[in-house]
């Protein structure tokens, strides 16, 4: 019997898994529902309308909502692109490299930013920033983001490079192949699936960043989740309501296409 299984023999097991999720999702699916609400009240329901959605685009505050949106978008493609970069450089020098000592404390260290709390990780960038004389602003927030997305990149794609056989590079090797030609032509494609993964989620953790992000942002700049949370001060409209969504829906699909190249990656390696 296989543990997942032998869990759900557990009397309440799926009581509980139900009130969890009842707890996590439930806020969520109430906002998108009001988001749709054609009353400037958050709490009073007067129909279906998309006027909200309208007002993010094309209302009073659709500037700074652009503004941020376009911080946002630009940093987290950055930050993205840098990281799994970064991360696949790494994955391939720890899991294919020749063997060496700190080994371990080097995924340890590339592990560590989601081990560590986020409050913790942001204080303690803002304290090296302004040790370092560094200005805060849009370059601070680019390479905090950096910082902390490579675990999030490297993460599937040391699990798709650890499905890969050494038997492809071996092969590759015995045939001639040059280190650049092993990669371009061998390790690349077949590692191409766990890249994209990181790369979404990087850029997913990135877009959606706020705790760092506010503590190194400096004045004049915002991103999105930091313009929502500014906006919420001044008491929650349903526009904000309409914007949470928006970032939710591509929230999911990040996370889903990540999810799906995974698999992809995971069922190529074991065939």
């Amino acid at each position: 019997m296989s543990k997942v299984a032998y869990v759900k023999r557990y009397t309440g097991f799926l009581t509980m898994t139900m009130v969890c999720l009842t707890i996590l999702y439930a806020p969520l699916i109430i906002v998108a529902i009001y988001s749709f609400n054609s009353s400037p009240s958050i709490i009073v329901w007067e129909g279906l309308s998309l006027h909200w959605y309208w007002d993010v685009f094309f209302g009073i505050e659709s500037g700074k909502f652009k503004t941020a949106a376009w911080n946002s978008l630009s940093i987290a493609v950055m930050a993205s692109l840098t990281s799994t970069t970064i991360a696949t450089a790494a994955a391939i020098g720890i899991l294919r490299g020749r063997a060496f000592r700190g080994r371990n404390l080097s995924f340890m260290l590339i592990s560590m930013p989601i081990m560590v709390p986020e409050i913790v990780t942001a204080v303690a960038t803002l304290i090296f920033f302004s040790a370092i004389g560094f200005v805060l602003g849009y370059s601070s927030i680019l390479v905090a983001h950096i910082v902390f997305c490579i675990p999030f990149a490297y993460l599937p794609i040391a699990a798709r490079l650890r499905g890969i056989e050494p038997v492809f590079e071996e092969a590759a090797l015995d045939l001639y192949a040059s280190r650049g030609q092993l990669f371009r032509h061998v390790i690349f494609p077949m590692l191409l699936p766990g890249i994209l993964a990181g790369l979404l989620l990087a850029f997913i953790v990135s877009l959606d960043d706020f705790i760092i992000t506010n503590f190194v942002k400096g004045a004049g700049i915002e991103t999105l989740p930091t313009a929502i949370f500014g906006a919420v001060k001044q008491g929650i409209k349903p526009n904000i309501m309409a914007l949470s969504t928006i970032m939710l829906l591509v929230s999911i699909v990040c996370v889903t296409l990540s999810y799906l190249l995974s698999r992809v990656g995971s069922h190529g390696g074991r065939e």
